[in-house]
């Protein structure tokens, strides 16, 4: 049976749903995705998998070892909200390349939401089912909103992001100390219940109380919001602005950008609010509002050093080892949650709680060695990971040629 089909613009949507080959997908993106998903992987772990989430709300300790307070801090100063604001920007990135490649197509807009609708379905199910800490649904439920803006004019997206970016920066002194949760003492004692059935409870166990507390990661998404926008937006921006297209041509703008990223955003690090007695105090406001878009900015110095780096020779072969990582970003991503909820929880071997910092970076080293080398295997044969040939599947209505060779 043929199974062409035409849809009303014209184009068969067999032909539309055609996936990109290797030639035509936009090398730099995907050795960023693999880049982010490292980042994504640390923090996750350090902060979520290995304790309660709640954990990094309390003052920091002396517990630990020497090298456990160096990866604490290379985690915490380095890599924590600014691997998921790269994350975010990639994002943004992915949907303006859809957008453009849909162009032709009558049933563009549908297509979109499809996608991003399927996106919203996987995460609620990793969010209630597997793990709290999920990205999915969030960057699902904000894509739907920046959806409409893919079709406005450059100076509508700056402006957006310009009033977002300002909204998530001033946020926190809107809302009243108890936004986030409870007193100390409280909350010391509900990491400790956690920490308890975390470690101990059956899966059913760990899925009901999964849920309860939901409730109290809401607040997080709440003020990450604003941000995930602005970096949608920014990320349409930087798509049309060609620089991923011929990173090489934009050599120069991508290499200043990396710089003043990383200058700014260390520099920004190491910003101190003036005390309250201070004649200076009338500017901790600004200074607040500065500390807080740290993330992003260090981002962007992040994302930009790695397209600076993929323009020279050699670099961009060392870096390319990354890129079937990134191509599979979406299924990989899912894999560590299913690793790591099986080493932490109690229905696995219970060692939540039980893992120093150092001890579960190197079992994150080596997780994610693990998965570059099966990202390479795997697209050797395929042509998607297997959660992103679902979720094209989904989106386009047709079941998409898995197999590479298959017509």
């Amino acid at each position: 049976m043929d199974t062409q089909v035409s849809t009303p613009g014209g184009l068969l949507l067999q032909d539309a749903a055609l996936p990109i080959g290797p030639d035509r997908r936009v090398a730099a993106i995907d050795v960023l995705r693999g880049v982010a998903l490292f980042g994504v992987l640390s923090v996750n772990l350090i902060t979520e998998f290995r304790v309660s989430l709640f954990q990094q709300f309390l003052p920091p300790t002396m517990e630990g070892s020497r090298l456990d307070h160096i990866v604490d801090a290379v985690v915490s100063i380095g890599m924590e909200s600014k691997a998921f604001a790269l994350f975010s920007l990639l994002f943004g990135i992915g949907l303006a390349i859809q957008f453009e490649r849909l162009a032709a197509n009558a049933r563009r807009l549908s297509l979109l939401l499809r996608r991003l609708l399927a996106l919203l379905g996987f995460g609620v199910l990793h969010l209630c089912f597997i793990w709290n800490g999920d990205i999915l649904t969030e960057y699902a439920l904000i894509g739907l909103l920046a959806l409409p803006f893919l079709y406005a004019s450059n100076r509508v997206l700056i402006a957006a992001c310009a009033v977002a970016m300002l909204a998530y920066a001033v946020m926190p002194w809107w809302l009243p100390d108890s936004f986030l949760g409870p007193d100390e003492a409280s909350l010391r004692q509900y990491i400790r219940v956690a920490t308890m059935m975390y470690s101990s409870g059956t899966w059913s166990e760990i899925v009901r109380f999964n849920l309860a507390e939901i409730p109290r990661i809401v607040p997080l998404h709440v003020l990450a919001a604003p941000r995930t926008f602005a970096l949608f937006l920014l990320g349409v921006l930087a798509w049309r602005s060609g620089v991923f297209r011929n990173p090489e041509r934009h050599r120069r703008l991508v290499i200043g950008a990396a710089m003043l990223g990383l200058v700014l955003g260390l520099g920004m690090n190491l910003v101190e609010l003036p005390d309250a007695g201070s004649s200076w105090r009338v500017l901790a406001p600004v200074v607040s509002a500065l500390i807080t878009l740290d993330p992003v900015v260090l981002a962007i110095g992040y994302g930009a050093t790695c397209i600076a780096l993929y323009t020279f020779a050699g670099a961009d072969r060392l870096l390319s080892v990354l890129g079937p990582l990134g191509r599979m970003a979406f299924s990989n991503y899912l894999a560590q949650s299913l690793i790591y909820g099986w080493i932490f929880f109690g229905y696995g071997l219970g060692l939540f709680g039980r893992v120093s910092s150092s001890q579960a970076m190197w079992l994150g080293v080596a997780v994610y060695l693990g998965q570059v080398l099966v990202s390479h295997w795997w697209l050797k044969r395929y042509r998607f990971g297997p959660m992103e040939w679902l979720w094209r599947t989904l989106m386009y209505g047709v079941r998409q040629p898995w197999r590479i060779g298959t017509p």
